[in-house]
């Protein structure tokens, strides 16, 4: 009977440690200099600083050690009336909000655009995603009409309302418009 292992590397001193398969529900530990192995090192896209985050911390809004700076994953998240202020509103920095309706096909056709594109940006502008059917209040509160919509935040505010984008060169185009506002 073979026995399965994973490899797993050491982020701090590089050491290679065998972890086996039935124990990968407990925390792994470098054999070498006792690091834990479920890190990721992450670097920020505002200061350059390499930054190591627990696995488990990715979706608790890390910040970069040096400079304050959001650090994502890089996923396009699913928001909601109840979850709008406190990861739009209140977010430090830009947000774009894809405003879609779950009845047109062309507006599912753009969520996997913004999937790829939320770890090219990640740390630089947070990429959410509104369905409108399952958010009357923010869609009433931002008078939301026609799918697709992005709604442009930035700091907390509404800088631009666009209406009709489905291609991945026009979201690129919004995307870095909102980066280079100030």
């Amino acid at each position: 009977m073979v026995k399965k292992v994973f490899i797993l590397r050491c982020l701090r001193c590089g050491q290679k440690n065998r972890i086996p398969q039935h124990s990968s529900d407990i925390k792994p530990l470098c054999g070498r200099c006792g690091a834990p192995l479920d890190e990721l090192i992450l670097r920020c896209l505002a200061c350059g600083t390499k930054n190591i985050v627990s696995e488990e911390r990715l979706y608790d809004r890390p910040i970069c050690g040096r400079c304050g700076a959001p650090l994502y994953q890089g996923y396009a998240a699913d928001i909601f009336d109840n979850t709008f202020n406190n990861e739009v509103i209140t977010f430090p920095g830009p947000v774009l909000v894809y405003c879609w309706a779950p009845w047109f096909d062309s507006n599912r056709e753009v969520i996997p655009i913004l999937n790829q594109l939320a770890p090219k940006y990640a740390g630089g502008v947070k990429i959410a995603k509104l369905n409108i059917y399952e958010s009357p209040r923010i869609t009433a509160e931002y008078n939301i009409e026609d799918t697709p919509t992005l709604l442009l935040f930035r700091n907390g505010k509404l800088v631009n309302t666009i209406t009709k984008v489905s291609t991945k060169e026009e979201l690129e185009r919004h995307i870095q418009s909102i980066m280079k506002e100030k």
